[in-house]
């Protein structure tokens, strides 16, 4: 074997190699060939990298703030389809850009101020002690999906980014005149007048042509274009069936009692105070004050002792097995010697009793009945889908194998994938089930899903009414009625606009009202929150024109109007002055969002960030954006 080593290096071939290889250690270095730089990150911000299970965990975490603001569920179609997730991806990359950025510049919390801040966090005190817990720290995290490392981590950088915010708006305040010109810009107020163009203004439209309809329909496809629609059918497996028919064994029932009969019983309950003691003679310190009785209070204070209060909890919810002994051995008013408890000694003075109430046969009666009766129609539902299943499974159809099993058959009408019914009404069906129907063809059958509440379904697509445009005559009055609103409005665009022309052109605003039968309204002081009467699109129009210009602008009915600026008022000045001192706050806060923003860009730079959308997507679960010709020409 040496033999032929030697005599393949000695080959023009194995000369080759050597000479690639010295080529590739001289370009890329010898370290760099054998560390492996392969990495598979989302996000690298100089030395630091997000992976995509930490980025998948930081987008569920925010998915979850947007559901809880919304309140309801979002899906990833929804997400993918206004691209939020990729604008998370920029955003998270912009913060990791500032961290790693600050971390260069060496603006780092110290330990202690990290520890300090960890011990502040109230998830992690434990309930008992109130104290900060390293096992409840620890659990906390776990429940999360965090580890200590990447938690510290981000509370460093949260602690540095404030820091460094902090020192950006410390003795940052906008100039005056920025609050000026905003207080200029928003208290001026214009003096305008108008007259409306009505539909009596223009000659009536007539009734539109089939060309016209057809012409219409093409136009507004988009919006005339029904959906798809289905027609399944449905085996239901449900327990509510079942229930009704189910007989209760009185045996049964006398036996679930009797092995019940404790947890149905209300346990007897006690309200008293603890108080934890340094060392026995503390202990018997402590007893004593309590037996000549001083208020546990008190007590706990002169003795730098703590005092946990249990209000009428029943002995199963004393965390110390210890202590829960001696309190439920207590009358009322009576105090414990020291007991050495689990969590050390401590003293218990019982405070009041509250007995336990033993229940009768005949009081869980109905709750055992039901209990039974759910039981029973679970496991019939489950015979059902067995019976089902072994149907299907020998060949036999959805409508054939639900009837051996005594399934309940239903056929739901046409309907979209979001169960809207033709006429525009939903149908309450589960999410699931459609979107099991829309992943067969027509005429395909789902397996048994489950619905949960151990009820289960199966469907079958009868039919797929493809999405269409509907024919002319089904839509005949709707479309005649929008193309006449259609130009209707149009006319009298047109008809507002002649009018403003010869304004323009030295017509009086009074004779081109005239002309049409309309009055003019003259209104003084409009601000930019509008008037009584003026529409919002009459007050935007407004404040976009010149003194002595002419525009035209929606009205608030069915009418456009031709108006003329009279008059453009400044506001008084020591009004001005008080608004532009009032805003000057918030100037400085955009001022300041601003520099932030420009902060995080300049971070990006100088860090040479990196982002890759496709490894995103992939940890999210979604499918990649498909590449721009842009992109594949920087390729």
């Amino acid at each position: 074997m040496l033999t032929a080593f030697r005599k393949f290096a000695k080959s023009p071939v194995a000369a080759g190699l050597i000479g690639l290889l010295i080529v590739a250690f001289g370009v890329w270095g010898i370290n760099d060939i054998f560390r492996g730089q392969i990495s598979n990150s989302v996000i690298q911000a100089g030395s630091r990298q997000v992976s995509p299970a930490e980025f998948k965990r930081m987008f569920e975490n925010y998915k979850g703030q947007i559901e809880q603001q919304s309140g309801r569920r979002i899906t990833m179609d929804e997400i993918v389809k206004a691209r939020a997730h990729l604008r998370f991806l920029d955003e998270v990359a912009s913060q990791e850009s500032l961290s790693a950025f600050l971390q260069k510049v060496r603006i780092v919390p110290g330990k202690d101020l990290l520890v300090a801040q960890i011990r502040e966090i109230p998830a992690f005190f434990d309930p008992i002690s109130g104290k900060f817990s390293k096992k409840q720290y620890t659990q906390a995290l776990a429940r999360e999906g965090l580890t200590e490392g990447t938690f510290e981590q981000g509370l460093r950088d949260e602690i540095a980014q404030n820091h460094f915010a902090t020192g950006m708006v410390a003795g940052l305040r906008a100039p005056r005149i920025y609050g000026a010109l905003q207080a200029g810009f928003g208290l001026e107020t214009r003096d305008v007048s108008y007259f409306e163009v009505g539909p009596n203004a223009i000659e009536r439209v007539a009734p539109p042509t089939d060309a016209q309809l057809l012409q219409f329909m093409k136009e507004n496809a988009a919006q005339l274009t029904r959906p798809e629609f289905r027609q399944v059918t449905v085996a239901l497996f449900t327990a509510n069936a079942a229930e009704g028919s189910v007989k209760i064994d009185e045996a049964e029932l006398r036996k679930r009692f009797e092995f019940r009969k404790d947890s149905l019983s209300q346990a007897e309950r006690r309200s008293f105070v603890q108080l934890t003691a340094k060392d026995p003679a503390a202990a018997q310190k402590i007893a004593a004050a309590l037996q000549a009785g001083q208020d546990p209070a008190a007590v706990a204070k002169a003795n730098g002792a703590q005092i946990v209060p249990y209000q009428n909890k029943p002995k199963s919810a004393v965390a110390d097995r210890m202590v829960a002994d001696a309190a439920f051995s207590l009358q009322p008013g009576q105090v414990s010697q020291p007991v050495r408890g689990e969590l050390g000694l401590a003293v218990v003075k019982l405070l009041d009793v509250s007995p336990g109430q033993a229940v009768t046969f005949e009081q869980a009666r109905p709750q055992l009945e039901a209990e039974l009766r759910k039981e029973a129609a679970t496991g019939a539902v489950y015979d059902q889908v067995q019976k089902y299943e072994q149907a299907r499974e020998g060949g036999a159809s959805l409508a054939e194998a639900a009837k051996v099993s005594g399934a309940r058959v239903v056929s739901l009408p046409p309907l979209t994938k979001e169960g809207q019914l033709p006429n525009g009404q939903r149908l309450a069906a589960p999410p699931a089930l459609l979107e099991t129907a829309w992943g067969l063809s027509q005429g395909g059958e789902s397996d048994v899903e489950e619905a949960g509440n151990g009820e289960y379904y199966a469907v079958k697509v009868d039919k797929v009414i493809p999405s269409a445009l509907p024919k002319l005559d089904e839509v005949r009055p709707q479309l005649t009625n929008a193309w006449t609103m259609r130009e209707t409005v149009r006319r009298m665009q047109e008809k507002a606009d002649q009018l403003a022309e010869k304004v323009r052109k030295g017509e009086p605003l009074e004779a081109a009202a005239k002309s049409i039968g309309a009055n003019v309204r003259t209104v003084d002081n409009v601000g930019r929150d509008g008037a009584e009467g003026v529409g919002r699109d009459l007050t935007g129009k407004l404040f976009t024109q010149k003194t002595g210009e002419t525009f035209t602008a929606r009205g608030e009915r069915l009418a456009f109007v031709v108006g003329k600026v009279d008059a453009v008022h400044a506001p008084a000045g020591p009004m001005a002055a008080r608004v532009a001192e009032d805003r000057r706050p918030q100037v400085t806060m955009q001022i300041l969002d601003e520099v932030g923003g420009e902060a995080r860009a300049a971070a990006r730079k100088a860090m040479k960030t990196k982002t890759w959308p496709d490894r995103a997507a992939a940890a999210l679960g979604v499918e990649p954006e498909p590449a721009t010709p842009a992109d594949k020409s920087k390729k």
